[in-house]
């Protein structure tokens, strides 16, 4: 029997709502559960009811999508449920007025979408969040890291590759794993970083699950901001590594 996605949709404007909401339930492995208008009304609303990809408006009255994304991932995971019950949270934004969207990623969000997404694009996005990979094309990072460029702090630009400046960690990543997370921050997916170093796939997964770990990323969202602001890997990468 197929898993049902339990869909949460959180936008201020009903229409929106209603348009994702047509789009999903028109799925047989996906389902609306509940709707709400702002950050407030969903946090309420997601400790009655449980949801699996929780879709995100950043710009909302009240409590915006930065602060629900960031209180609803704290309240869950404070609240001894196991990593498999956190809701993942999908961010909807527009590049041109989103001026948060960093800050929704570092709240915790597993990836971005466009409100104006194709609509196999924002299926597609559910599944693949729902999976526990994270939503973010090679070609949407450097828009994002070029939109972000002049509002984010910025890091110290990233040192040639082979030469990354891999910033102190408790448990210290190997020149591999510093190789892998440089691949996963220029938007590669497991099969290219695999057929790239001449690895096999489990090998990969291995890999990706340690950087992971040791440099506290939820996901690969995490870990492109990570190398982003440590130094690790700068616009000029994004630009040329992975067009």
């Amino acid at each position: 029997m197929t898993e049902v996605i339990r869909v949460a949709l959180v936008d201020d404007q009903a229409l929106v709502r209603a348009g994702f909401g047509m789009v999903i339930d028109s799925q047989a492995d996906m389902t609306v559960v509940l709707e709400a208008s702002d950050g407030a009304a969903a946090l309420e609303a997601l400790r009655r009811t449980p949801a699996d990809v929780v879709l995100m408006d950043v710009q909302m009255p009240g409590v915006d999508g930065i602060a629900a994304t960031r209180q609803l991932l704290a309240e869950q995971e404070t609240g001894g449920t196991g990593p498999e019950s956190v809701p993942k949270v999908l961010v909807l934004t527009t590049f041109d007025t989103d001026e948060y969207l960093l800050a929704a990623i570092s709240a915790g969000a597993s990836g971005f979408l466009l409100k104006d997404a194709q609509p196999e694009d924002l299926l597609a996005a559910i599944r693949t969040v729902h999976a526990g990979d994270a939503v973010i094309a090679p070609r949407s990072t450097r828009r994002l890291l070029t939109h972000v460029a002049g509002t984010a702090a910025m890091p110290t630009p990233s040192a040639p590759v082979g030469h990354a400046v891999v910033p102190d960690l408790v448990d210290p990543l190997t020149p591999r794993e510093t190789e892998v997370l440089r691949a996963i921050a220029v938007g590669m997916t497991n099969g290219e970083i695999a057929a790239d170093f001449h690895l096999s796939l489990a090998t990969v997964k291995t890999h990706v699950g340690r950087v992971l770990t040791k440099t506290g990323s939820r996901d690969r969202v995490q870990v492109v901001l990570f190398a982003f602001r440590t130094g690790m890997i700068g616009i000029d990468d994004i630009l040329t590594l992975h067009r």
